[in-house]
């Protein structure tokens, strides 16, 4: 099944942003797990939980991509923000196990000034005090555009967080698309090419979602700015190639466009009259 949905708002409770994935033609989306720009967390109502995954069995919702608010920065040089974004991120896998076996996505923060390396340690040493033996959610790294002093603009960087790691077979990767090509991966001429190198660096068995935006940048730009589906410097054509390579249809695709509902609803649906494969 072709699983592609956009970001909904999860202030109105899980049941409200089913019916409204499905009202746009989705059957999968992403919400943030509290405000994306700050801290409070809305109390979970389990009997909305509870409505939610009944709906979401009926109208065959699949792989929520959860994402974790773009105010954590666990690789920060202020040790009161590194513990901000570590008791968060425990709050939130906690959270998450209310709609279990599904992803958590989160950006691997900015390194400030500190250098590469000493951000990639302060990430996984996060992940290694967060993460439990016990939980169903899997955590996704999202691969990044390289602005400022962003940690995952390489497909090596993320790799070498990964290798830090205890518990391996609670982490994966979530490919953006405007990111990958802002930090210059040519997904739009040699999209095997690109896809064999993150094999070859990480395994394609860790890629378990994809954020699918256009960008408004020439590649290697390094500014992270989406755009439509079309009307970027990646391409409908390109992007098309995306959500039918052999080796990526099978996951969940998050649109992050700058759009509105009736956007959304409209790029949903001519990404489904672009994929060519069952």
């Amino acid at each position: 099944m072709f699983k592609i949905g956009n970001h909904l708002s999860s202030a109105k409770g899980y049941e409200a942003m089913g019916k409204m994935a499905v009202k746009l033609g989705a059957n999968t989306f992403a919400f943030f797990t509290r405000n994306p720009r700050g801290g409070k967390a809305k109390e979970i109502d389990p009997k909305d939980v509870e409505a939610f995954l009944q709906y979401a069995t009926e109208h065959q919702i699949q792989k929520l991509v959860a994402h974790a608010p773009y105010t954590l920065n666990p690789c920060s040089a202020d040790p009161a923000l590194r513990e901000f974004a570590k008791n968060t991120f425990a709050d939130d896998l906690k959270r998450m196990e209310y709609t279990p076996w599904n992803y958590y996505n989160f950006h691997p923060g900015s390194h400030v000034k500190q250098g590469v390396d000493v951000g990639i340690d302060y990430i996984a040493q996060m992940l290694n005090e967060v993460l439990t033996q016990e939980q169903t959610t899997t955590v996704l790294l999202e691969t990044m555009a390289g602005k400022g002093s962003e940690v995952g603009r390489t497909f090596e960087e993320i790799r070498a967080i990964l290798d830090r790691v205890e518990l391996q077979d609670k982490m994966g990767v979530c490919l953006d698309t405007c990111h990958v090509w802002d930090g210059g991966y040519d997904i739009a001429g040699d999209l095997d090419g690109v896809l064999d190198e993150f094999d070859r660096v990480i395994g394609l068995e860790r890629l378990k979602a994809v954020h699918l935006n256009d960008s408004m940048n020439e590649r290697g730009s390094h500014k992270d700015r989406h755009a439509r589906i079309g009307e970027g410097k990646i391409g409908l054509e390109a992007l098309a190639g995306v959500i039918n390579h052999p080796v990526l249809k099978e996951l969940p695709f998050i649109l992050e466009t700058p759009n509105d509902d009736v956007g959304y609803a409209a790029e949903i649906a001519l990404l489904k009259k672009v994929r060519t494969t069952p």
